[in-house]
């Protein structure tokens, strides 16, 4: 965070919320409030050696750390940047004979940090390590029980000639990754690799409806490009326009469920009670819940009926994802979307997460049409719920507008695309990788409608032979896990 940037945001105190950040200058829609490379970043456990350590971008080959054979980067590059971090690290795993968990990687590094630069302010951060929240206290049996794992754990792995820390301040520390810690995702944004703290993103407090987002920037390294040298960092951006004064706030958790639902999340994972306007006045819980309109409005027995058989699907549908099981829940998706169809709204939650589903799965499977009749309808509901600038709302627009031109509809897809560009341009930026791949998919759509719209049969001809010449762009496959959140906590 540079010194311009630190002077447009000030830490105050937020009533009923403790810290909060306000802007001190007028913020519009994209801008960057701030930038903030992590005070301490790992990779999760299960994908240590797919991701590098140093960008958490997701590569082919990687190279591996000849001392620890534990760490793997993208380049010398970022082997480089890395060693000030690595470099304690590395001799730990060594004489412990295996790394540790995420956990007490994670809380090693900020220890090795504390000890390089003391637990004071460091550069360019608003609030100290000290003085970030913990929740200890707030911590249930289970959660305590952890603590005294990770504790143990952290103490068999922390090296006798580092410095030696009391057990309230390793607790301590503990308690901030617990409630603080940011999920990191790879350069498409699509998958959750790892998790870092970042002090001054800390002090953004939570509201369900917010003027900010924050996006995870892998940063940019290659020498050949060193004027775009960036290295990885979250950037703060603003959602709508911010006056002098007003608060920023992030939302912890996905605006598509209902405000009990989020109000439950939020206490169960960040020890608070939400109380923003949405929650308190069920701000579209309304649009979430409808039913179908008209004559024969059905009976609340038959819609009880109808949302109980919508989960006990999305129970089925998990257990078959998991195994693979794709065409069953495709079965699954359509038997369930049969009983919704004359009984719930359009932009009812349980219609929406079937359509969802049934979308991203039949576009892996390519059959592209149904997927994209599935996927306008999902978008149509998405568009009356979320904000309009709304980080998720745009990753379903851009996915929509894929499947749509895969199914052959090029004037349906380039609009789903435009829209998805439009948003992400203020969630993502215009040099996020998100951003410029939607980028090339929105002048090549451009192009191909221009032609179709010239000579239609032509436009057909040119496509049936440029797929059989290249194999065509499958979808990635379905994944179970829900896009990143923005904080992580551990399960």
């Amino acid at each position: 965070m540079t010194k311009g940037e630190m002077e447009s945001v000030e830490v105050f105190t937020s009533e009923g919320k403790g810290r909060g950040l306000k802007a001190r200058k007028e913020f519009l829609p994209g801008d960057v409030i701030f930038a903030e490379p992590a005070y301490a970043a790992v990779v999760f456990d299960s994908l240590t050696h797919l991701v590098c350590h140093t960008c958490f971008k997701r590569q082919e080959r990687l190279h591996r750390c000849g001392q620890c054979k534990f760490a793997y980067y993208c380049d010398r590059t970022c082997q480089r940047a890395a060693w000030l971090n690595h470099k304690n690290e590395c001799s730990a795993i060594k004489r412990h004979g295996k790394a540790p968990t995420e956990n007490i990687r994670l809380a090693a590094r900020i220890m090795w940090k504390i000890e390089r630069e003391g637990s004071g302010l460091a550069e360019g951060c608003l609030v100290s390590i000290d003085d970030l929240q913990n929740h200890v206290d707030s911590f249930g049996e289970e959660e305590k029980k952890e603590l005294r794992a990770d504790m143990e754990s952290f103490l068999e792995f922390w090296p006798p000639q580092s410095q030696q820390f009391g057990m309230q301040n390793i607790s301590h520390i503990f308690g901030v990754i617990s409630c603080n810690g940011f999920t990191l995702s790879d350069q498409r944004g699509l998958q959750a690799v790892g998790v870092g703290i970042f002090p001054n993103l800390c002090q953004a407090n939570h509201d369900c409806w917010p003027n900010c987002t924050v996006i995870f920037n892998n940063g940019n390294h290659e020498a050949v490009r060193s004027m775009f040298h960036t290295q990885m960092r979250i950037e703060l951006r603003a959602l709508s326009k911010i006056s002098p004064g007003d608060e920023l706030t992030v939302s912890y958790v996905d605006f598509l469920n209902l405000s009990e639902e989020r109000r439950k999340q939020l206490k169960k994972q960040y020890y608070f009670d939400c109380t923003c306007e949405h929650c308190k006045k069920q701000i579209k819980d309304d649009l979430m819940l409808a039913v179908k309109a008209g004559e024969s409005k059905p009976s609340a027995e038959m819609v009880k009926e109808v949302i109980q058989f919508s989960k006990d699907t999305l129970e089925k549908i998990s257990k078959a994802r998991m195994e693979g099981l794709y065409h069953e829940v495709v079965k699954l998706c359509r038997e369930c979307l049969k009983k919704q169809e004359p009984v719930l709204g359009d932009t009812n939650i349980y219609l929406l997460r079937i359509l969802s589903i049934a979308s991203e799965v039949l576009s892996y499977l390519q059959m592209f049409e149904e997927a994209a009749d599935y996927a306008k309808k999902m978008v149509d509901g998405y568009l009356k719920i979320y904000h309009p600038n709304n980080a998720q709302l745009g990753m379903a627009v851009m996915r929509a507008g894929v499947t749509h031109w895969h199914a052959g509809l090029i004037e349906a897809g380039h609009g789903l695309i435009c829209k998805a560009y439009a948003i992400l341009l203020i969630t993502h930026g215009p040099s996020h990788p998100i951003t410029k791949d939607l980028e090339v998919m929105r002048v090549q759509t451009e192009m191909e409608l221009r032609m179709f719209q010239q000579n239609e049969f032509m436009y057909y001809k040119m496509r049936e032979a440029a797929l059989k010449n290249q194999k065509i762009q499958v979808m990635p496959e379905p994944s179970n896990e829900t896009s990143p959140s923005l904080f992580h906590k551990k399960e």
